[in-house]
């Protein structure tokens, strides 16, 4: 026989995914998994939010650094965004007076939590479009 399932032989990490996903009670509760995975892709979802977190978690602080960085984007929409994601709290806006006057975002440590959901994600891009060409 292997080794009995519980929650003893957990580690710390595992432990607390464990509690996550079933509760306390040790039932998973498919509804609560689907509205936090429906909770996270509002959040951090679309085609932009990724691309502006990495491009601040890799050094650009001033909107046309952002943009730039960006292929693509409009200023619109990177504006709409800023603005989206300040609002939940993933990256905070700081203004400098001038002249002239100086905006800056910065990721918060909020932002930061799922930094390695974020490698994993470019991680498992980067294999997926590999395998697509090898399987061509």
């Amino acid at each position: 026989m292997g080794t009995e399932y519980t929650t003893d032989n957990m580690t710390p990490e595992i432990k607390a995914m464990h509690e996550v996903i079933y509760g306390i009670d040790g039932q998973r509760n498919q509804a609560r998994e689907i509205q936090a995975l429906q909770d996270t892709i509002y959040v951090i979802g679309g085609k932009w939010k990724l691309p502006i977190i990495n491009s601040i978690c890799n050094g650009n602080k001033r909107f046309r650094e952002i943009e730039r960085s960006i292929p693509g984007i409009t200023t619109r929409m990177l504006s709409r965004e800023l603005r989206d994601m300040e609002l939940n709290k993933l990256i905070t806006r700081t203004v400098s007076p001038g002249p002239p006057v100086l905006v800056e975002y910065e990721s918060t440590s909020y932002c930061k939590t799922f930094g390695h959901i974020i490698f994993e994600m470019i991680k498992w891009g980067i294999d997926h479009r590999e395998k697509l060409k090898r399987e061509q």
